[in-house]
């Protein structure tokens, strides 16, 4: 797995103590992490997401907010899960143009990440594919519905392929239980306009979404600007 380019995780509890989280799609800080309900997540079998929101983002909006961070609109999620909030700092791209998010819980004080990437996972690859931002550990891989349960070096997450990307759910195993990244997986979804709001900066002023056209290239020729000074040049 490529390296997410984004705050490194290891202060992201020291910096919350200080700055608080900023919530984009999580519950109140009110359950701990053997809580397994969401707001969005049905009670279908497997882990298929639920349903996007009835209010989604703007796409001119959310490409003009990702595409300024060097993310593709499509691979932005969010999820919910009982007590965690999205820490604004961790939002970044993650490999060429994935996305990474984390979600913190201020009670216990436990992790939960979001990756999503391009590519798939399946039988033959899952166990070559590592966990998180793992490091040569042996994968586990275990089928769960639409999902794979994978676990490897003291991490586990719930993965989910779609359609030419995946979404993953990650977290330390021996403190975040494995229900809280199944329901977190169920409640992945794009975000809708008050999430992204809150998950997302506004893109800069006059962020462009077309090639702008140059005025000093030659209609004919190799395109090269002229740069002809003269003979006093």
């Amino acid at each position: 797995m490529r390296a997410v380019r984004v705050l490194p995780l290891l202060l992201l509890p020291l910096l919350l103590v200080s700055c608080g989280t900023e919530d984009a799609g999580a519950g109140a800080d009110t359950g701990s992490t053997a809580d397994t309900g969401t707001g969005k997540a049905g009670a279908d079998k497997g882990t298929g997401s639920s349903a996007d929101p009835a209010d989604p983002a703007d796409p001119a909006e959310l490409a003009a907010r990702a595409g300024a961070l060097g993310i593709a609109p499509e691979l932005v999620y969010v999820t919910e899960a009982p007590g965690f909030a999205v820490a604004e700092q961790s939002v970044g791209v993650f490999g060429g143009d994935g996305f990474h998010a984390a979600y913190f819980s201020q009670k216990t004080h436990t992790q939960l990440e979001l990756f999503v990437d391009r590519g798939t996972l399946t039988a033959e690859n899952c166990p070559k594919t590592q966990v998180g931002q793992g490091s040569g550990e042996s994968v586990a891989c275990e089928r769960d519905g639409d999902a794979w349960y994978r676990k490897a070096g003291g991490r586990h997450e719930y993965a989910v392929p779609r359609d030419g990307h995946v979404i993953r759910l990650v977290g330390d195993a021996k403190r975040l239980d494995r229900a809280v990244l199944r329901e977190a997986a169920k409640a992945t979804h794009h975000p809708d306009a008050a999430e992204l709001t809150a998950l997302l900066p506004p893109a800069p002023e006059g962020t462009a979404t077309e090639p702008v056209e140059r005025g000093d290239l030659p209609p004919v020729g190799d395109g090269a600007p002229n740069n002809e000074v003269g003979a006093s040049g």
